[in-house]
């Protein structure tokens, strides 16, 4: 049979993954960045680098002008810090707990055959063709709950292709690329908007002291940008993607698919009906005004059920796994259950370790203050150039896009970009929610290329499962494309927003 030859893109993304995969281990590859760091730190430590910025100083809780120093790792202090903070970093990870305990409810309902049984009578009936969009779109929905999405959806999407006969890599960039690419764009308001809409009002009354950005004022753009990034994510996954991976070739047999048996009918049964009563009880700890799960003053975005979120996923897997295991007796006491728990755990122990070596790596990098002085050094470039409206909102993706790359958590970055940017743009006429929107739109693009991002070695952990030679450079090269393709048109849906004069939320104005 006659094989066309591969387009220029897919030369070129086989290319990365061939370069990319010939690299070190990444735990290899994280150990190296962090002697890097370490030389860098002495070295900009004794040239005496430092950057100044409008900040919120810790002590007093103000705004004034702090000024940061590198920080030596080679001096005494930093070498003590070294080597007392290694187990603190470790465990005090971003991504370690939300990961494991996830997997104890996830590892429970896969292994007890509640998930397959799932994706069986999902396969039967779904129609094919809406696969992909339903992945990604499930991915950005996902925000909603934080980090749930690539504990959950990644490797989801991955069983989805695979029930499908299609290729499990390919349905893992499209849930990565929801989560992840889209990480700012939804449906409905997170837990994002409050704490990115807090560091902007303390910014913006830098110049004016009642000044307020609410939660919902980039709802508008964002609830629109799902569409956008739904649209990507599926072209690019069928268009590019899954014909670049080819057909996939199990290391290990897959099974045929088949019907479902009468007795795990009637587990599926009991398991979905587990489900809804395990929905309908904690949505009677959230709904009600006095709910015990809402927050202060009845909120539900700031609020201990936004908080217990991966724990509330962890029981959604876990009950109907459990009943779903009794029912078809393959889980038949209490000892089965912890014995699956901890068989899901298992298969953790390489992302572990990775986040062992990962953690560290972070934990030095922000103790130098390298990411800071990455992050102004940016800020004040584009200070010196001068552009205007629309062209200077732009750059500000840009340059968050690049800085993405270094300094991976939002939260951080904007704390140290807002109390720059957002009095800047104010006195050129520009409000404080369109510059957050500039933020968010650059900070989503770049995270699925970015092996700083905490979740990123998870990734990787997925995509072995499905080849043992997956590595970094697999991931990038399937990422790359999203990246590239949902920064350049999600920058030219905003610049069209912008012009249109379209409100970028409830009540918001584009001019200050």
């Amino acid at each position: 049979m006659n094989q066309s030859k591969p387009s220029k893109s897919i030369r070129m993304l086989n290319f990365i993954e061939e370069k990319g995969n010939k690299l070190p281990h990444p735990v290899t590859i994280f150990i190296i960045f962090t002697l890097i760091v370490i030389v860098l730190s002495h070295i900009l430590y004794l040239m005496g680098t430092s950057v100044s910025f409008e900040g919120v100083n810790d002590e007093t809780g103000k705004l004034e002008m702090l000024t940061v120093k590198a920080v030596s790792l080679l001096l005494p202090e930093g070498i003590a810090y070294m080597f007392s903070h290694v187990v603190e970093n470790f465990t005090s990870f971003v991504a370690l707990g939300p990961v494991l305990v996830a997997m104890l409810g996830v590892g429970v309902a896969e292994k007890s055959g509640y998930i397959s049984a799932v994706m069986t009578n999902t396969v039967t009936k779904a129609p094919r063709k809406l696969v992909t969009p339903i992945v990604v779109l499930m991915g950005v929905l996902s925000n909603v709950a934080a980090s749930v999405g690539y504990v959950v959806l990644v490797p989801l999407g991955a069983i989805i292709f695979l029930g499908f006969k299609r290729h499990p890599l390919a349905g893992l960039s499209a849930a990565f690329a929801g989560v992840a690419g889209g990480y700012s764009a939804n449906l409905f308001l997170g837990t994002n908007d409050p704490l990115l809409s807090g560091i902007t009002t303390e910014a913006a009354n830098i110049l004016n002291a009642t000044y307020v950005v609410n939660p919902t004022d980039n709802w508008f753009f964002m609830f629109a940008s799902t569409f956008l990034i739904v649209i990507i994510g599926t072209i690019i996954t069928d268009k590019v993607v899954e014909p670049k991976l080819g057909k996939y070739e199990p290391h290990e047999p897959v099974a045929e698919q088949r019907e479902i048996t009468k007795l795990e009918k009637k587990g599926l049964r009991w398991a979905n009906i587990s489900v809804v009563l395990t929905v309908i009880i904690i949505a009677l700890l959230v709904i009600p005004e006095n709910g015990v799960l809402r927050g202060e003053g009845g909120s539900i975005i700031t609020s201990p059920f936004m908080s217990s979120i991966v724990f509330i996923m962890m029981l959604i897997f876990l009950v109907p796994g459990i009943v779903y295991g009794f029912v078809t007796k393959t889980v038949k006491n209490d000892k089965d259950v912890a014995n699956l728990m901890a068989s899901s755990l298992e298969t953790m122990a390489g992302f572990i370790v990775l986040i062992f070596f990962a953690a560290q790596f972070v934990a030095l990098f922000n103790y130098t203050n390298l990411g800071t002085i990455i992050a102004v050094k940016g800020a004040d470039l584009l200070q010196v150039i001068h552009l205007e409206g629309g062209p200077l909102l732009i750059s500000l993706i840009v340059i968050t896009a690049l800085i993405n790359l270094f300094i991976a958590a939002d939260s951080a970055k904007w704390a140290i970009m807002a109390p720059v940017f957002v009095p800047m743009f104010m006195q050129m006429g520009i409000a404080p929610e369109v510059t957050q929107v500039a933020y968010r739109v650059g900070d989503s693009a770049t995270n699925i290329i970015s092996p700083l991002m905490p979740f990123f070695p998870l990734i990787v952990a997925f995509a072995q499962r499905y080849g043992k030679k997956n590595g970094v450079g697999t991931v990038i090269s399937l990422m790359l494309p999203y990246s590239i393709i949902i920064l350049i048109c999600w920058s030219i849906f905003f610049a069209i927003w912008y012009l249109l004069g379209i409100p970028f939320g409830p009540g918001t104005s584009l001019t200050y």
